[in-house]
């Protein structure tokens, strides 16, 4: 395993290949003066649609429905199985409750209205994507029937210390299935960690395939979590061929002497959704947090630039309002 180090922790792809790069962590005086050179944007709220849970939930129709619930938070439903992505409703990205990154935009819903999970995909642990209070409510309401937590290698054992062992971990590349459905992390460009200690667990986008049946065809989404740029999508189409839908970031990509290799930027999401060859990308990773230094409102309007210089439809690659019901 060449992303696994001596020492327990896990490299990029980009680290093995060109070990010369900068490995893509964060570094205490890269932090410092990133925080000096200029403020985070000023908080924009976004705006917020009743989700349409009823239409969600109707299997009666067929096909995918997906709302974005905010930041990189998910719903999907596909052939009656409800997954969610990265859990995240809390009003702040931090380990406290009175500091840290604060929401702007509320969340679509909130976990006493979510309907029930079969499957929570985890891309990372960081705070912006991995929110105790919101796992331990959801494991709470679903107490007799729990979702599988599908996770990056080594990060169960936080699960665990919450006491919620409904959980099963992935390498790079390896996957698990689930209601006929296979999980698999892939890599991407990132880090992890909650604290000054990075890199203990693993990161990771996930793969999540549908195999084909006499009465259904096959179904493949690609969540890519959060990333910077790499020649990893194209190792992923590489292995799994081109994808139905994707959840792409496009957000917190400013200033990029800082950001360029942890956070992508609309063009390269671009970049990403035709690597692997995406029927249809949705846009995730903006809009919910000030946490870096571009105005909150431009990812999209750099998104729709960057289709544009690529002549690919608006509907190819879209971007939603929070809780907006899209049926694919």
């Amino acid at each position: 395993m060449r992303h696994h180090l001596p020492n327990g922790t896990f490299r990029n792809t980009a680290d093995i290949e060109e070990p010369k790069l900068r490995n893509p962590q964060t570094r205490l005086s890269d932090l410092v003066r990133w925080k000096l050179t200029a403020p985070n944007a000023k908080p924009l709220t976004q705006p917020v649609v009743s989700p349409d849970i009823d239409s969600f939930n109707n299997d009666q129709d067929a096909r995918t429905k997906i709302i974005w619930v905010g930041h990189a938070t998910v719903l999907l439903r596909h052939q009656k199985l409800t997954i969610l992505t990265d859990p995240h409703f809390s009003d702040r990205a931090s380990p406290v409750g009175f500091a840290g990154p604060k929401r702007s935009t509320p969340p679509a819903l909130s976990v006493t209205q979510l309907p029930h999970i079969d499957v929570v995909v985890v891309s990372h642990d960081h705070y912006d994507h991995l929110d105790k209070q919101s796992v331990l409510e959801i494991q709470q309401r679903q107490i007799n029937n729990p979702p599988l937590f599908v996770v990056p290698l080594k990060l169960g054992q936080w699960f665990s210390n919450l006491e919620i062992d409904n959980w099963v971990e992935c390498d790079w590349w390896e996957q698990t299935t689930h209601m006929d459905w296979r999980f698999t992390a892939v890599p991407v460009q990132h880090f992890s960690g909650r604290s000054l200690k990075q890199n203990n667990t693993l990161w990771a986008g996930w793969v999540l395939t549908l195999p084909a049946t006499a009465e259904n065809e096959s179904y493949q989404i690609f969540f890519a979590g959060d990333t910077g740029y790499s020649s990893d999508f194209k190792d992923i189409y590489d292995r799994f061929g081109a994808f139905d839908l994707s959840l792409l970031p496009i957000g917190a990509y400013e200033p990029r002497w800082f950001m360029k290799e942890l956070h992508v930027n609309p063009e390269e999401a671009v970049k990403i959704h035709q690597d692997v060859h995406s029927k249809l990308s949705i846009a995730i990773h903006w809009g919910s947090f000030a946490l870096t230094h571009e105005p909150m409102d431009e990812p999209p309007k750099k998104l729709a630039e960057a289709l544009t210089k690529q002549n690919i439809g608006p509907d190819n690659f879209r971007t939603v309002k929070h809780g907006e019901l899209v049926l694919v």
